[in-house]
């Protein structure tokens, strides 16, 4: 859990929601990207856009600066990462030992990434041209590039076959097929929805203006409740036994833990200030 505000990364092992292990990060970490096969999350410095590797005890066991545009940030089938620069408006990809395999243009101001399960495509949300670009995930060949159905795409995420995007100047999700590059849905949100993450069945948009969770049926797209959560809420990752979902409350300083059946509040953990976590930041450790 990164906290911008407050220049901490946070570790926390979710069986019992308590703190484990916290390292101090300095130049506003955000973005952040969780590998449980490696045992390690990447996390950048929104201020200078250098790039910190921490092992599950906390340790910083490698850097990079990739430049003050670096923003989002997902990890790769083999170990390596995604970057997006929103300044330059590049996507690169790195490998495991953070050398730069390849470099390609995207939309304006890209801002999520995120890769397809079958870890064959990466999609960029190009927030100042509301669009989603969609790559090749081996060599970075552009593939397709979809309007969103809303202005300022921000977050993006596959799931079940499907591309979602939350539109943040929209307050729509956007649902897009991949494959075809034709926009097949969209859902509508609250106030200035920022990240989406599922489970149990059920899709979770975060909305920062509204201070609420959208609940939506993730076959029919049908909202099925909108629910009080802290502050401006940010990001969002689904929780490793798929039973919910792990929210970021920048204003209040607290993750929330909320179960995909119930829609009530499992656990509140107070963290550092400004707690944004943009990324997928959950899973579930793997054995060594």
């Amino acid at each position: 859990m990164t906290s911008q505000n407050g220049n901490m990364v946070s570790i926390i092992d979710l069986s019992d929601n308590g703190i484990i292990a916290q390292t101090a990060l300095q130049d506003a970490p955000a973005p952040v990207a969780y590998d449980p096969r490696a045992g390690r999350a990447y996390v950048i410095a929104a201020d200078t856009g250098r790039l910190s590797v921490i092992d599950e005890a906390g340790r910083i066991t490698a850097t990079r600066d990739l430049g003050e545009g670096a923003f989002g940030i997902a990890t790769a089938p083999d170990g390596g990462l995604f970057v997006t620069d929103w300044f330059e408006a590049k996507l690169t990809r790195l490998s495991r030992d953070l050398t730069t395999l390849w470099r390609v243009d995207t939309g304006n101001s890209p801002a999520g990434v995120a890769v397809s399960a079958a870890g064959d495509l990466v999609a960029t949300a190009d927030r100042d041209d509301n669009a989603v670009s969609i790559f090749d995930a081996t060599t970075g060949r552009l593939l397709r590039k979809i309007a969103t159905a809303g202005a300022h795409p921000f977050a993006v995420t596959f799931h079940d076959g499907r591309l979602w995007t939350a539109d943040v100047q929209g307050d729509v999700v956007s649902v897009i097929d991949p494959i075809t590059g034709k926009l097949i849905g969209q859902v509508p949100t609250g106030s200035h929805p920022y990240g989406v993450a599922f489970a149990g069945g059920r899709g979770f948009v975060t909305n920062q203006y509204a201070g609420t969770l959208t609940v939506f049926d993730a076959k029919t797209l049908a909202v099925q409740a909108e629910i009080d959560i802290g502050d401006y809420p940010e990001g969002i990752a689904t929780l490793p036994d798929d039973s919910g979902v792990v929210v970021a409350n920048w204003d209040s300083d607290t993750v929330e833990v909320v179960d995909a059946e119930s829609l009530t509040i499992r656990a509140r953990i107070d963290v550092p200030a400004g707690p944004r976590a943009f990324g997928a930041f959950t899973g579930r450790q793997v054995p060594q």
